[in-house]
């Protein structure tokens, strides 16, 4: 082989439009990593607190659900930023705001300290939960899409896994010393960094360059990104097609609300976003470590086994990514509901019967395991997907914005209430609550909720005008 041909086959791999898509997936997706460290770090956290602050249970519960309190309003404002300034310099505050964040629970003095640094670390979250799906939907071709896009929520769960992991590590080695959560709580400020620099070298979305009318800059990036020239081109054109018919579109407001089957599609949209949460799937993300010490373990084992919360988690979560080119999202999500519930009326029944028993733990271990296979397996994937098939392009602002934050604030009520639950009710009576919810929940879905796998936004939005119920097949 030639110099030539050396410095030309460099060339190539160099402008490999898959390794530039890698590479903008692993950095970009470091937020959502951070997203699951940081909601999943307190899971274990709270033991050393615990004996470090002496928290009550009201306390453990604003501690844990100011952060998403936070997200809440992080994914509002993180939206307007990200349509502001663009996509890539929004990852960039948010990286700042990581930092900080993370930087300012470890060295918290107190208590109230701690949750004012948690709230301000769940804008980072927030932002997160919305900015960065929506950088890898403009940044991926069509056929990769779904693939890149996902790739996110998988770094999620990796994220709550690894802040399992370290933890249970660190209560090992240091958990007989004190403020060993503040080492926990430090530690996401090195994704943070690397996020950061990360995004420094990355490029915009080329969608938000031609909003923006630098046509030109987005024309290069599709060029680096996309395997022809004429492709980039015609993705172009695509873009600023797309750009100027949402340019004349008349935005959906909070008057339309008073439009029967607008209020009816909104609705639609906040209850998947209320029957996600209201399984309790918090509960175990969170407070995993706290319900296995109820159960009977140890503190130490109780770390440990948590680890198993995190692993179901990330295989589920790759189950169900393949699931949903399979099966509808209608019967996906009654599967994993009814699943939920059970595993959640047997964790009840089961820490009644063996109560004092050696064999609880495990029992109890074993059951929160199979909850998070349907949870993280079929509810969540099928929640995040419906909420953006099930509106239309005039209604997409409205009706997300409004889902998201409601999905958030339910989220903030249930870890604000499960540790004073658990300490006013037991183990089993607050898990009857959440199967009584999760009966709800199916009844909801039977009653309301469409099959959208394989029909048109137009065909959806058909349905929702003329009250009609279609397609409740999957």
């Amino acid at each position: 082989m030639t110099a030539f041909q050396n410095t030309e086959q460099a060339t190539e791999q160099q402008n490999d439009p898959r390794r530039f898509l890698r590479r903008i997936t692993i950095i970009s997706t470091f937020g959502g990593l951070l997203f699951g460290f940081d909601t999943g770090v307190i899971n274990g956290a709270l033991l050393s607190m615990q004996r470090d602050l002496g928290l009550t249970p009201a306390q453990e519960g604003l501690v844990t659900s100011s952060l998403l309190f936070g997200a809440a309003f992080g994914a509002v404002i993180g939206g307007r930023v990200s349509d502001r300034r663009g996509r890539r310099t929004n990852i960039l505050i948010l990286a700042v705001i990581f930092f900080f964040g993370a930087l300012g629970c470890a060295l918290a003095p107190g208590t109230e300290w701690l949750i004012a640094f948690r709230f301000l670390l769940g804008l980072a979250v927030g932002g997160a939960s919305v900015t960065v799906p929506v950088y890898l939907a403009e940044m991926s071709p069509t056929a990769k899409r779904g693939r890149m896009v996902t790739q996110n929520e998988l770094m999620i769960v990796t994220g709550q896994l690894l802040a399992f992991t370290i933890n249970a590590f660190l209560g090992a080695v240091l958990g007989h010393e004190g403020n060993t959560w503040r080492w926990m709580l430090v530690l996401p400020t090195i994704p943070a960094v690397l996020l950061w620099f990360g995004m420094l070298v990355m490029p915009e979305s080329p969608r938000w360059l031609a909003a923006n009318g630098r046509g030109a800059d987005a024309l290069a990036l599709l060029k680096r990104v996309r395997h022809t020239d004429s492709e980039a081109a015609q993705e172009l054109d695509g873009i600023e097609a797309a750009v100027r018919e949402e340019a004349e579109l008349e935005r959906a407001s909070f008057k339309d609300l008073a439009t029967p089957w607008v209020l009816r599609l909104v609705l639609l949209g906040v209850g998947i976003a209320v029957v996600q949460q209201i399984t309790g799937v918090n509960s175990i993300m969170y407070y995993g470590t706290e319900i296995l010490r109820n159960a009977g373990f140890e503190d130490q084992a109780a770390l440990v086994g948590n680890i198993a919360n995190g692993v179901i988690s990330v295989v589920a979560t790759l189950v169900g990514i393949w699931l949903l080119g399979k099966v509808g999202r209608r019967p996906l999500l009654i599967t994993g509901l009814a699943g939920t519930t059970t595993a959640l009326l047997l964790i009840g029944v089961f820490s009644r019967v063996l109560e004092g028993s050696d064999a609880l733990p495990y029992v109890v271990l074993a059951l929160t395991v199979t909850f998070l296979a349907f949870q993280q397996g079929a509810i969540s994937p099928v929640t995040w997907l419906m909420l953006s098939e099930i509106f239309p392009l005039r209604l997409r602002g409205l009706g997300m914005g409004v889902s998201v934050f409601i999905l958030w604030i339910v989220n903030f009520c249930v870890s604000l209430a499960f540790p004073q639950l658990l300490d006013g009710l037991g183990l089993s009576n607050t898990f009857f609550v959440f199967v009584v919810l999760g009966v709800l929940a199916i009844a909801f879905v039977f009653r309301f909720v469409p099959e959208t796998r394989g029909h048109s936004l137009e065909q959806l939005e058909h349905h929702f005008r003329n009250h009609g119920v279609t397609h409740r097949r999957g």
